[in-house]
Parts: structure tokens; sequence; C-alpha cells
């Protein structure tokens, strides 16, 4: 995935660390190994390079990380795509590697003709999906928060009731501390704001949160700032993106997609899409203004 992982556990009596840390990093290669697409040789891969027509069974993880996907695309009328492979590509995101120009629009048309959520046709029967043809998976937007539901759900196998699982800066956390205190993390404030809010400490006991900034992945093309967080609907990086987004779930895996759902929306339906589904949620913009919906304000209370 391109970041680390890290667990705070606390372990049952005759559960050695290296254990638990083998058992998840086995667990987590095997996820790669199904959804990267950095990975020449995942799941995902083959499935992008499958002929026009091809139906191709997929392995447990791709099947549950696609389905959510959908989901958080159908349910955000396509402002989260888990099709834009080929744009991520054109822009200089993927693993064709970082570019100096900006694409063509002749290129960006024809990427998105090749994208598109609807396109992707699913069977539950046998845990297939038909490849429309040209069509390429990008899952960046949620397989690293179902990567953290996992770590937790590997050290539960193993007998842990509490731990806080974190990948790349997606946390979830299980249980309480020995202590009695729940899991403590502060919210990622980003480094270029005009003016910072107060810190804002959760608790996390049964919950997730997940952010979602361009200020942790950019680059330069034609002579300016590229945010990494492609808009579907344009095919082109986000213009005025909030300067991040943080969403609090049950399902790391799911604040992972809907943090990326609401910094597409922007801040002003971004808000209104939350507050309309109960999220908990904050967008903070560059000029430092703070948006908390309704739901993340009462956690706070």
């Amino acid at each position: 995935m391109g970041v680390t992982w890290s667990a705070r556990a606390v372990l049952p009596p005759g559960l050695a660390s290296d254990l638990a840390r083998d058992a998840v990093q086995a667990r987590l290669d095997r996820l790669v190994g199904e959804v990267s697409h950095w990975e020449p040789q995942s799941a995902l891969s083959r499935f992008n390079r499958a002929a026009a027509g091809e139906c191709v069974v997929l392995p447990e993880d791709l099947w549950t990380v696609l389905n959510a996907a959908l989901e958080a695309a159908a349910g955000s009328d396509g402002a989260f795509d888990p099709t834009m492979g080929r744009l991520v590509d054109l822009w200089g995101f993927g693993p064709a590697g970082a570019r100096l120009d900006a694409p063509s629009p002749e290129a960006v048309t024809a990427a998105r003709a090749a994208a598109g959520w609807r396109r992707l046709q699913l069977s539950a029967a046998d845990r297939s999906a038909r490849q429309p043809g040209g069509l390429a998976l990008d899952l960046s937007g949620i397989a690293k928060g179902y990567g953290v539901d996992l770590i937790a759900e590997t050290l539960a196998g193993l007998g842990v009731s509490a731990c806080l699982a974190e990948i790349g800066g997606e946390l979830r956390g299980v249980g309480v501390r020995p202590n009695g205190e729940p899991w403590w993390v502060e919210i990622e404030t980003p480094p270029d704001l005009a003016a910072a809010p107060p810190p804002i400490r959760l608790a996390l006991h049964g919950l997730a949160v997940a952010t979602s900034g361009d200020y942790r992945l950019s680059r330069e093309t034609g002579g300016r700032r590229v945010a990494h967080t492609l808009d579907p609907r344009t095919g082109a990086p986000l213009v005025e993106a909030p300067a991040s987004v943080t969403v609090i779930h049950e399902s790391c895996m799911m604040a992972d997609a809907l943090s990326t759902v609401l910094t597409v929306l922007g801040p002003e339906a971004g808000a209104a899409y939350a507050e309309a589904r109960g999220l908990a949620a904050r967008s903070l913009t560059r000029e430092g203004d703070e948006r908390l919906s309704p739901a993340f304000r009462a956690m706070l209370d």
C-alpha cells in the first residue's frame, strides 16, 4: 500500500507479540496480493488486463472491497468511483509514475470513457466481475481502511479484545486500554492552513476514523500543484477541495470511502451529504474554516 501499519494491543496470556505481528503481516500481504493496483500479479491487476467480455472470478478480499466501493459510488452518485485506474495513471499518481506535464484533454476524455462504475457488472452467484473492456480498477480510496479492519479482526481471532489498529493514519479502536481508558487519538491537522483550529481528540471505542487530505500527496504538473484526489465527474484533480475531511464510522473501510466522497463533493455539498445521512464528519478549508456535522459535534459534547 506504500504506507506503514501499526497496532497497539493488549495481548492475552500466552500470545507472543512476534506471533501476533506475523499473523497481521501475513493477512495484509494477502490483501495486497488481491487488491493492489501497484502489484502486476495482484488479482485486481489481472482483472484490469482481462479481455473485453471476460468474467473474472474474484478472491474474497477483492470481492468484499469492490462491493463496498460500488455501494459508496451508488450512494454518492459517482463522487466515489473505483474504476478510475486509467485516469490515476494519466495524472501521474499510479504505477506508471509521475509526469511533469498535464495530460491532453483528448487523453482525459478517452480515459473517462473507459471508466465508470456503472459499466462494472458483478455476479454474486459465482463471485465474478465482467470486464467491459478497458476498465481499470483502483481501490486506493477504500482498501487502506479495509486493511485496518483486517488488523483488528486478525487480532480478535488470536484472542485480542483490545487494540488500536492503524494504516497510514487511518485508525480503529477496539476495547479499552489496560488502565480502563479508551484509545485516544488526535485528528491530524494539515500543515498549510491559514489559521489552524484547536486540535480535536477522539476516543475510539468500537469506532474507526479516516482522514482524506491532499496535503499528504500532490505533485507539480504543468507548473501547478495537482491534488491526488480526482473528481470522477471531470476526470481531473480537484480544484477547490477541502484541506482535509475526517469521518468517524464503525467500519474503517467505510470511513475511508466516505472521507473521499465528502472531499470530492466539497465543503458545501459535503456538509449537506453528511448531515442528511447522519455521518460524523469534519472538514477544514485551507483558510482555516471548520465544519462539524451534527453527529460529529454530538460526539464531542
